[in-house]
């Protein structure tokens, strides 16, 4: 799933291509993406971008003074796990399999909305004003703007583990499995480590991995893609220290990443940098394997 770094990038890129320009029209072709009827997308054919944000990970799209709307209209764009964005020419055609939508600029060109898959969860809502935009806000506080009293009062406020606390956007505001697991690892923390068990300096240390990941992806990313338009927005980047990295050598002391794997995600970590040397067990193989299952590196190692 697109996350802060990432939204930034698409957000970035768009503001040069769209902000001013008038949305032609909306060809909406998945019939699963737009999630509501009232306003319907018609209503902003014709009319012009006026603003780009970020709410979460979702991209609204603001028209302001659209003729016979009292209120600001919002599109409001959540890519879930495998929507992307594709700038194309000028009346580009919507792909057949994966395509869900095509938003026509006139000349200035195409955005075009793809979703990899077969279960289609991309949601696209038009809303009506900033009151009814808010009910699509989690909540959770944007990581970036934290102070470390901020960081601290939202992550301690329920005990949970920290890879639930950071992902949870009742929490904060965009970070998702992918960068989770790279601030826990910059942060040297085991992903399960409770929120209530931190100390200070743990606390202030993740709160400067948090910002210092974040902060280097999206100028990364920025980087790469420069004057086009992001193509390959991605959960799994080869220069990651360990998320999608299962198997591979930590960056930091060379021990062979690790993974709890659960439902359709998985937590990679090194148990050296962050356990103290731990397996933390992975629920359906150290289930299977039992007394077998290595508890530590050492072992695991030594198998």
């Amino acid at each position: 799933m697109p996350e802060l770094p990432d939204i930034e990038d698409y957000l970035r890129a768009l503001r040069v291509r769209i902000l001013g320009v008038r949305l032609e029209r909306a060809r909406i072709t998945g019939f699963s993406l737009l999630k509501t009827y009232d306003p319907p997308v018609s209503v902003v054919e014709g009319e012009v971008v006026t603003g780009l944000r970020r709410l979460g990970k979702r991209i609204v799209f603001e028209f302001a003074d659209v003729p016979g709307e009292p209120e600001t209209v919002f599109a409001v764009l959540h890519l879930m796990i495998a929507g992307r964005l594709r700038w194309r020419e000028p009346g580009a055609k919507v792909p057949g399999k994966v395509g869900l939508a095509a938003f026509d600029f006139g000349e200035v060109g195409t955005l075009v909305l793809t979703e990899a898959g077969t279960k289609k969860r991309a949601s696209l809502h038009l809303v009506r004003g900033e009151a009814t935009l808010a009910e699509h806000d989690r909540g959770g506080i944007e990581p970036l703007d934290a102070d470390l009293a901020a960081f601290r009062e939202a992550l301690t406020r329920e005990n949970r583990t920290l890879k639930r606390g950071l992902t949870d956007p009742r929490i904060f505001s965009g970070i998702g499995n992918a960068f989770s697991d790279e601030i826990l690892h910059r942060a040297g923390l085991s992903p399960v480590k409770r929120t209530g068990q931190l100390s200070d300096d743990e606390l202030a240390t993740l709160h400067r991995a948090t910002v210092e990941v974040l902060t280097e992806w999206t100028t990364r990313l920025a980087a790469e893609t420069g004057e086009g338009f992001p193509e390959k927005v991605t959960a799994f980047r080869p220069d990651f220290a360990v998320h999608g990295r299962y198997g591979d050598p930590c960056p930091v002391c060379g021990t062979g990443v690790q993974r709890i794997r659960y439902a359709a995600n998985e937590t990679n970590y090194c148990p050296r940098c962050q356990t103290g040397g731990k397996l933390l067990a992975d629920r359906s193989l150290s289930r299977l394997l039992k007394d077998d299952w290595p508890r530590t590196v050492d072992e695991l190692e030594g198998q």
